[in-house]
């Protein structure tokens, strides 16, 4: 028999804060053939990235260490190797697509630099053929008119634009493994078809074997030829992909296939009159060039918007990533510079400066798409939630800041116990709902939220939608929900609105477009959302 390309024998990866010991994995042995693609799925928290980071030997280490287990790579035990040896092996040999882009790309160099410096370090490529490179590159990981966003940095993508920049870095050494860690959790669906599709291309062609993973359980039949389930850092079951989806054996697995959303649209709790409005709104981003870098053009982000949001009801904002949602969501917070009417609590604040808009604040809250990016590394949780209770409620004590964020970090899924934890120290996933406790503290009327679970499995994505759902009821919150997930839009929102390159094509009750579209953008959403993906 041919030796696997990766094997690892009882691993296990603990954490050490000062006397406390956390036991991340226990335990864990699976193999992956050349030409393989194996599957870890499983909860947030699961040690599903751990035992991906621990491959390379990414963790954080000397905090991090390994007292039992091998991780043979080509027959050469990675834990036993020195940094010079693992340098040779990263990038080169195995690469990895991290779960979020936005903390892995260098925001100070250009997309070009940072592609073109993996190919000059491994494949020794020159100026002129690096730049030639990285377009093919580009054009195949479907980043639109290549040769315009060489220069373009990380923050002037749209996050799926980030990730596929990402998923370019790793795929230009031609690896024999590729670590995907959540590689389309920021991708919308057509798109992520797409790379779905160009992986598994890339790995016929290549005999690359990808260890992959994710919390969608339709990426995982589409993708994987053997599944491992992983819960509290062991591997309850494996089995090959179709085994597992037709018979599992374990509770744990029976329960992540069984997750579901509520399909059908909530009932409006819609009143009165709108509490946000926009009328035409824009927001135009200047391309300059030459060497006066003057103004020869815009990149029409959001071009002639206008909508309204009764109290109480949620607009979901559905399109592709680079069509303008998220721009869209900035505007109407005014966290960007516009022009046309943002109408809010009755009144035109499109032109009030920022501090005129800070008394308004509390009233109006925002849960960012990538949740690492957006809270403080050096402020622990309860700091952090707490925050806006201190510049907006500041008659509240100190040991009632602390019950409100103890009682919002429980609605939101999470041990209260956790407060005197940092953002390090918890999944993606949880840290997606630390930036939704935050937004819900000050019990705003509106929220905004960019992809709030983007980076949720499917069981914590219906808890999220069913919290939202029932404090929207309870407290007539009103909610503009930004996403690529048509079936988490479909669960929480009344009304849609569809947009394409800065303009709404159609818009509508979410019954109506999800059961008769009108135009041909929102067909193509659809089929590519609601056709044979969910688990």
């Amino acid at each position: 028999m041919t030796s696997p390309l990766l094997s690892i024998r009882n691993l296990h990866a603990d954490f050490r804060t000062g006397d406390t010991v956390v036991n991340a994995v226990r335990d864990v042995s699976f193999d992956i053939a050349r030409g393989e693609t194996l599957a870890l799925v499983g909860e947030s928290g699961s040690g599903k990235s751990v035992t991906a980071l621990s491959v390379l030997r990414l963790l954080p280490y000397p905090s991090a260490h390994h007292p039992k287990g091998e991780i043979l790579f080509k027959g050469r035990n990675l834990l036993d190797a020195d940094e010079k040896a693992l340098r040779g092996v990263r990038g080169n040999d195995i690469s990895i697509i991290f779960q979020e882009p936005m903390t892995s790309l260098n925001p100070l160099h250009t997309i070009e630099k940072q592609i073109s410096e993996i190919l000059s370090i491994h494949m020794g490529l020159g100026r002129a053929a690096a730049r030639t490179r990285v377009l093919e590159l580009l054009d195949a990981v479907g980043i639109p008119d290549p040769e315009s966003r060489l220069g373009a940095y990380p923050h002037q993508l749209s996050g799926g634009q980030r990730q596929r920049v990402m998923i370019a870095m790793a795929l230009a050494n031609a690896p024999d493994l590729l670590i995907a860690d959540e590689p389309t959790t920021a991708l919308d669906v057509t798109v992520q078809a797409q790379i779905l599709d160009l992986l598994k291309r890339l790995q016929a062609r290549m005999g690359m074997a990808m260890l992959f993973i994710t919390h969608d359980l339709g990426i995982v039949r589409r993708v994987a030829d053997t599944v491992c389930v992983m819960q509290k850092g062991e591997i309850v079951e494996r089995n090959t992909t179709e085994a597992l989806f037709a018979a599992p054996q374990h509770d744990y697995t029976r329960q992540l296939l069984s997750a579901e959303l509520l399909d059908a649209p909530p009932p409006s709790q819609a009143t009165g009159a709108p509490l946000i409005a926009t009328e035409d709104l824009k927001v135009w981003f200047p391309v300059k060039s030459g060497v006066l870098r003057q103004t020869t053009g815009h990149i029409k982000a959001v071009d002639g918007v206008s909508i309204a949001v009764k109290r109480g009801e949620t607009l979901g904002v559905v399109g592709e990533s680079g069509s303008g949602k998220t721009t869209l969501g900035l505007a109407m917070l005014r966290l960007v510079s516009s022009r046309g009417r943002v109408i809010f609590l009755g009144e035109n604040i499109a032109g009030r400066s920022w501090k005129a808009m800070r008394p308004l604040r509390r009233n109006m809250q925002v849960v960012f798409q990538d949740p690492y990016g957006s809270l403080s590394p050096r402020m622990t949780v309860e700091d952090i939630i707490a925050e806006g209770l201190l510049v907006h409620q500041r008659g509240l004590s100190a040991s009632e800041r602390r019950q409100r964020v103890a009682e919002v970090l429980g609605e939101v899924g999470l041990d209260p116990g956790m407060g005197h934890r940092y953002p390090h120290e918890f999944s993606g996933g949880q840290r997606q709902r630390i930036a939704i406790a935050r937004a819900l503290v000050l019990e705003p009327d509106l929220i905004i939220l960019d992809e709030p679970t983007s980076a949720l499995d499917m069981s914590v994505q219906a808890q999220i939608v069913k919290l939202l759902r029932d404090l929207q009821e309870k407290r007539g919150l009103t909610y503009v929900f930004i996403s690529h997930n048509l079936r988490v839009v479909r669960a929480l929102a009344s009304e849609v609105v569809v947009m394409l390159a800065g303009k709404i094509v159609e818009q509508g009750p979410t019954a109506d477009i999800f059961n008769a579209p009108r135009h041909d953008y929102t067909r193509t959403l659809l089929a590519a959302a609601l056709d044979d993906a969910a688990p």
